[in-house]
């Protein structure tokens, strides 16, 4: 329902701006982005400026404004004040957070009554009734690949739930995409085996190699169902 669509967006560590662009186009709306890259941000500026969407003349608030635009912000700390935005959308960052319950707290803090926040992350599987903890060889698995990625703790999408639940949040779903998803890992280093892919590693440096060199342990924690792809999404009452 195009009535329903959002005119204020905010994109909670974006990147170089892939999904504000897209999202600002299918709905015509005012799309913020913040990350922690001082590169990531530049870089998404100057892209939003090549493809058109930024100084656009527009009717929020009948004034000229940007319709895309990023900054350098901390996603547990949002430079916003509370209720400004109709989307709250995080795609891939949720992992990157060390407290979880503070980034879930600032994404419902910015998001304005009867708005919707979409959490797109990686979590680890959930436990069982009797499960306290994940077993001895996934936690190994898992800390091999925070190590390589310079990743915090992960939790489980039913974390997620139970988060988003303490605050009081409406129409909470979920879903798992990792079937989906998966092929990713194969594809990329079917890509890093080819001269082109190898020479750009060595030009990336030890971090980037470091990194490649954990994607099989992606593809065994996708296989073995210790890796989930999640979405989460929720209204805000």
């Amino acid at each position: 329902d195009p009535a329903k669509h959002p005119k204020t967006i905010v994109d909670v560590g974006c990147g170089i701006g892939g999904s504000s662009r897209y999202l600002a186009r299918k709905f015509g709306a005012e799309c913020q982005g913040i990350t922690l890259s001082p590169v990531q941000a530049g870089r998404a500026n100057v892209l939003a400026k090549d493809e058109g969407l930024a100084d656009k003349t527009g009717s929020y608030n009948t004034l000229p404004y940007l319709q895309v635009s990023f900054q350098v912000a901390d996603a547990l700390k949002q430079p916003f004040p509370d209720g400004q935005f109709d989307l709250v959308w995080s795609m891939e960052s949720g992992e990157h957070m060390p407290d979880k319950a503070k980034f879930v707290n600032e994404l419902a803090r910015v998001a304005a009554p009867g708005g919707t926040i979409i959490i797109v992350t990686w979590c680890h599987r959930d436990l069982g009734p009797s499960e306290e903890d994940l077993e001895p060889w996934e936690k190994k698995l898992l800390n091999r690949i925070c190590n390589a990625y310079y990743l915090p703790e992960w939790c489980s999408t039913s974390d997620y739930v139970k988060l988003l639940q303490s605050l009081s949040l409406q129409d909470i779903k979920a879903a798992d995409w990792s079937e989906r998803v998966a092929p990713f890992w194969p594809a990329v280093i079917r890509s890093a085996f080819t001269w082109k892919g190898f020479i750009s590693l060595l030009r990336s440096g030890l971090k980037a190699i470091k990194g490649a060199l954990v994607m099989p342990l992606m593809i065994q924690g996708y296989q073995k169902g210790v890796i989930k792809f999640a979405i989460i999404t929720c209204r805000k009452p």
